[in-house]
């Protein structure tokens, strides 16, 4: 990965965050889980873009649940605290954000690299 495309996947991948951490304010269960798929869908297509790729929306969702399936499943605590806490007033709209921007940035980087790898460049270590 050279350094313009890695600094192409550093904005993509913190937009995409920062969008899903937003869509984890709304104080309901499960409504997380969709705006996680929805920031990742879209940072999907666009760092497929960055290494010369294009990926159709059903694709970009295929690949945003498998990566953060992975995600989730090497962090179930976290997933699980981040919806639960929504049910505590205050703390939830701090926690869930919190933990799903995380997520979003572990699995954005993840796909970065699997991208990168793809498209026969070498991967970064985030």
């Amino acid at each position: 990965m050279t350094p313009e495309q890695e600094s192409k996947c550093h904005k993509i991948i913190h937009t995409a965050a920062a969008g899903a951490g937003a869509g984890n304010l709304i104080p309901v269960p499960g409504t997380g889980v969709a705006a996680d798929i929805v920031a990742m869908s879209m940072m999907a297509m666009s760092l497929a873009s960055v290494f010369g790729g294009n990926l159709t929306e059903e694709v970009a969702k295929g690949m945003a649940v498998t990566a953060l399936k992975q995600t989730m499943l090497k962090q179930p605590i976290k997933v699980l605290t981040k919806e639960l806490s929504k049910l505590i007033p205050f703390l939830g709209q701090v926690v869930g954000p919190a933990i799903s921007v995380g997520m979003i940035e572990a699995a954005g980087w993840a796909l970065a690299n699997d991208m990168a790898v793809k498209f026969n460049r070498a991967p970064i270590s985030a």
